[in-house]
């Protein structure tokens, strides 16, 4: 049943996530840097105070309208909490700059990080304190961990990693153990401190990384543990890889949500995913770099077109980070696209 009431963000999502219509198809800009820009500071100085972090956010929404706060910051935050350099740079998003398991023999004595006393993991709950004291129930706070199966990319590097996989088993358990304790604790702070859901970003897990049997004996039951331990819904999302295949397994594993790549066809996507979860996605944050006025509406109608008739669809970027390169007028076009097409019930879109 579709409404022509004005939802909040929160209803919005939440009569998606159960795969009726609301007022609109709900949007989620999963924006970061951005926020430095917005509040013309540098993104190491933005991303050092946490009032800037949730007032960044909040300046976004108001601007574009789009149906949730993002309290991811940078994906090496978490490897920063065990002691990793991270590397700032002006126009793009920070990255791990060391490792903090440089031989395997690191595994052996590598600690779950304390969430409430390691600073840059409470500067970021702090943030959504005060994210959540602004907007209340209005809009829904998206907080996010790493995979434990995926976190290794940045604590070892890719090639050690894969060694691992198909090497030392032992330590390859104890790793997981250990990044699996980080991650639910670092999860279930976050929807202490005010976040309504998590984000489990999982790029490793996808077919274009790893073969399915590895995925099925190694990263599958790990994700079903982790998320099984997390207290509040969860949202899997392959960051820009491809997810077609896992569906089922995702399903399994009791998340709520999927994300697809840009490489995928929305319409099989929403077909798979059909009443078993909600589909997020799939602009291509790759070439939205590049895209005039004519080229957001188009490519917002052809996800709307593909995906959000029966609900049960967030139109979202393909990789749940959009760059800090993509000009906010671009944004802008997005935004006002949902508006102009996305109303239910979803009509031609000609």
């Amino acid at each position: 049943m579709s409404s022509t009431t004005p939802m909040t963000s929160l209803q919005r999502v939440l009569t998606t996530l159960s795969f009726q219509e609301g007022d609109r198809v709900p949007f989620f800009l999963l924006l970061t840097t951005h926020g430095a820009r917005a509040l013309g500071m540098s993104i190491r100085d933005y991303f050092g105070d946490a009032e800037a972090i949730a007032e960044g956010q909040c300046r976004m929404r108001e601007r574009y309208g789009h149906d949730c706060l993002y309290a991811f910051t940078y994906a090496a935050l978490e490897v920063e909490a065990m002691g990793a350099h991270v590397d700032f740079i002006d126009d793009g998003p920070p990255n791990a700059g060391s490792l903090v398991i440089e031989r395997l023999e690191d595994i052996d004595t590598l600690a779950v990080p304390d969430v409430y006393s390691t600073s840059c993991l409470t500067r970021s709950l702090t943030a959504i304190r005060t994210m959540k004291t602004r907007v209340q129930d209005d809009a829904p706070i998206i907080g996010v961990v790493m995979s434990p199966f995926s976190l290794p990319v940045m604590q070892m590097g890719f090639a050690s990693y894969l060694d691992l996989l198909h090497g030392d088993r032992a330590r390859f358990d104890r790793l997981m153990e250990v990044n699996t304790e980080f991650c639910v604790r670092w999860a279930n702070a976050q929807l202490d401190a005010g976040a309504t859901a998590i984000c489990y970003f999982d790029p490793v897990s996808s077919p274009d990384t790893i073969p399915r049997d590895i995925y099925r004996e190694l990263s599958y039951p790990t994700a079903c543990r982790t998320i099984g331990e997390i207290h509040g819904p969860v949202a899997t999302h392959f960051a820009s890889g491809r997810c077609l295949g896992l569906v089922d397994s995702v399903v399994g594993t009791k998340s709520i949500m999927i994300g697809t790549s840009s490489l995928e066809d929305l319409v099989k996507a929403k077909k798979q995913c059909a009443g078993k979860l909600t589909v997020l996605g799939n602009l291509d944050g790759i070439s939205m770099r590049r895209w005039s006025k004519d080229d957001a509406e188009g490519e917002v109608k052809r996800a709307i077109g593909a995906a959000a008739s029966g609900g049960g669809f967030v139109l979202s970027d393909n990789h749940g980070e959009i760059h800090y390169s993509v000009d906010e007028s671009t944004l802008d076009h997005i935004a006002d696209a949902v508006r102009t097409w996305g109303g239910y019930p979803i009509g031609r879109l000609s």
